[in-house]
């Protein structure tokens, strides 16, 4: 009997060391596993992330290509406006029936209410300092006044929300050189 228990304990002790053996192996291929699964799931974010950011730039391009053709096409309507404003004018002036002048002027608010709405505005020029960023200087009036102040403006200027749609032409104000002054006295 005894014979017969010696066996069976060295064959339960290989077993138990051919188990320990495949529990290390299934040990070892569960992390590997694991480390792979985080590898890919560290894919998967980063590859959410970029679709995330490439949605994103997507939509503000086409945000931004509305925008330059309202842009574009508020720069051409931007000239029959001002027709339209000068005609206003010239019809006040001409003594034209009350009903044609009430009529341009009702176009006129209408079409400068839906301008704004979209954003456009007029730049304020005379009495502020000189901007190359929203005044183009045409022409200078030297006398004595505030050197680099917009005197006057000669056309008109316009921004779209932030951005310059048409720069105001001004006068500027310089002033005068000491030595030309005294040459001329």
């Amino acid at each position: 009997m005894s014979m017969s228990k010696k066996p069976r304990r060295k064959t339960a002790a290989k077993r138990v060391k051919e188990l320990r053996e495949e529990l290390k192996a299934l040990r070892e291929q569960l992390m590997e596993k694991d480390g792979k699964l985080k590898e890919y799931l560290s894919r998967l974010r980063h590859l959410q992330a970029d679709f995330e950011n490439y949605r994103k730039r997507a939509e503000k391009e086409r945000e931004e290509q509305a925008k330059m053709a309202n842009r574009a096409l508020i720069h051409r309507l931007l000239r029959i406006y001002e027709d339209l404003e000068r005609g206003l004018e010239e019809a006040r002036g001409a003594g034209l029936a009350d009903s044609v002048v009430e009529g341009l002027e009702l176009t006129w608010k209408n079409f400068h209410a839906i301008l704004e709405d979209e954003g456009l505005s007029r730049i304020v020029t005379v009495g502020k300092r000189f901007d190359p960023f929203l005044h183009e200087a045409v022409d200078v009036q030297v006398g004595d006044c505030e050197p680099g102040m917009v005197v006057e403006e000669l056309q008109r200027g316009y921004t779209l929300g932030s951005r310059v749609l048409k720069p105001a032409k001004v006068k500027i104000c310089k002033k005068a050189d000491k030595e030309k002054q005294q040459k001329e006295e």
